[in-house]
């Protein structure tokens, strides 16, 4: 039994007493309660600096415009005579957002993944995170939640959190679905958790980012872009093409200058590591590498980014200019951060507001739609040797004929008088 099987055997048969014993072991050894007090919480905004208060209430404004944008009419179609057929949205009811511990608090993405999720109407949106060494939560992921409408926080993190949220404890609901990213331990769990009912937002791994540049580029942007990727962690990815040799001897200068100046100098520079610069004979060249490599985050830094990117196919998320940085994706425009990686962008979408929703089919049909697709489902059902299914259009075009007859007989007697 590997690991994630072995905790969640634990989670699911010993509840909070496990993701308490586990929390202990891995992140806070006093930990007592998971629950984080409404008290906890209302305090934690006098943490929050008042700029940064403000960053968060206008990227929060951008993402909640960019999702309600993503709000569709209910569609009714005829598609036969007396056959309507539309499609309406239901929220999830219960969600759970998972929020990394780590070298850095991604309370940005408690804004990506809870917006959303409180425009779609999701009843009850829980949180999970893991307490520090001192057993608190940083205050901007508590402040991002209570402006966004989390229902409850959690301080527990990793396996243990994921668990908790597939079987559901004492003190941690069981949700329907888990968002949010996470190390190699947290996927796993989250892949695991599939297999007990549990739907997640997408299968995700370490962080990645390709730029494709030419010589209308600037290097120290292009620099500036590889390194804010590179920085999330070792085991990010950064790739840079170009159909230029000076643009790529531009950039990697530019990158040394800059490197030196981070606080993140080492985990930016193992990152390096797993990296690549590739020259191509063309920007089209470019393009091919890019859709097979589908990467989470794609920034075209080229003379005509717009008439480039017509020829993308897999991506998460593509910044066009010199002026469309990552970061303003991963913060503020608006768009969701939360992205397919590890080639996922081939067949997966980011998340959208369309990820906290269910579609679910409608189909009225009258009478006359009855009668209009009645042979043609007996021919259908009976070459599938479905009688049943036959059956069930027979008897109603059975009756419908029946009253039309008798309808008639009676018009044809009235007429006779």
């Amino acid at each position: 039994m590997d690991m994630v099987e072995k905790m969640f055997y634990d989670i699911h048969r010993k509840g909070d007493k496990a993701v308490l014993a586990y929390s202990r072991k891995f992140d806070y050894p006093a930990q007592q309660t998971l629950e984080v007090e409404r008290e906890t919480i209302a305090q934690a905004a006098e943490k929050v600096p008042e700029r940064l208060k403000q960053a968060i209430a206008l990227a929060q404004k951008n993402i909640e415009a960019f999702h309600l944008s993503q709000q569709e009419e209910v569609r009714k179609t005829e598609t036969a005579p007396g056959v309507v057929c539309w499609r309406e949205s239901r929220p999830i009811e219960r969600i759970g957002i998972y929020i990394p511990g780590g070298t850095a608090p991604l309370f940005s993405t408690v804004l990506m993944l809870a917006v959303p999720a409180k425009i779609a109407g999701c009843s009850e949106i829980v949180l999970c995170t893991p307490p520090n060494e001192e057993g608190e939560i940083h205050p901007a992921i508590l402040y991002a939640a209570e402006q966004t409408g989390v229902t409850r926080i959690f301080a527990a993190g990793g396996i243990q959190a994921i668990g908790a949220m597939t079987f559901g404890t004492d003190s941690i609901p069981r949700v329907d679905k888990i968002f949010g990213p996470g190390n190699q331990y947290v996927m796993a769990a989250k892949r695991s958790a599939q297999f007990y009912g549990t739907a997640i937002d997408m299968p995700a791994g370490p962080s990645e980012v390709l730029i494709i540049a030419d010589n209308n580029c600037n290097p120290a942007y292009v620099a500036a872009d590889l390194l804010s990727q590179a920085e999330h962690g070792p085991d990010s990815q950064v790739i840079l093409l170009s159909d230029n040799k000076q643009v790529i001897k531009a950039v990697n200068k530019e990158l040394e200058l800059q490197l030196e100046a981070l606080p993140r100098k080492e985990i930016a520079t193992e990152a390096l590591k797993n990296s690549r610069a590739i020259l191509f004979r063309d920007l089209e060249s470019c393009i091919a590498f890019s859709n097979t490599y589908a990467p989470e985050h794609l920034i075209l830094a080229t003379e005509n980014p717009v008439l480039l990117s017509r020829d993308v196919v897999n991506a998460g998320s593509v910044f066009l200019g010199n002026y469309s940085c990552e970061s303003a994706g991963d913060y503020a425009s608006g768009t969701n951060h939360t992205l397919p990686t590890s080639g996922h962008a081939r067949a997966y979408s980011g998340v959208s507001l369309d990820s906290f929703v269910k579609k679910i089919t409608f189909q009225q049909l009258s009478e006359e739609g009855i009668l209009s697709l009645g042979p043609a489902i007996e021919a259908m059902a009976e070459a599938e040797e479905l009688f049943a299914h036959k059956n069930a259009v027979s008897l109603r075009m059975g009756s419908v004929m029946a009253n039309k007859m008798k309808m008639n007989e009676e018009n044809s007697n009235n007429e006779t008088f």
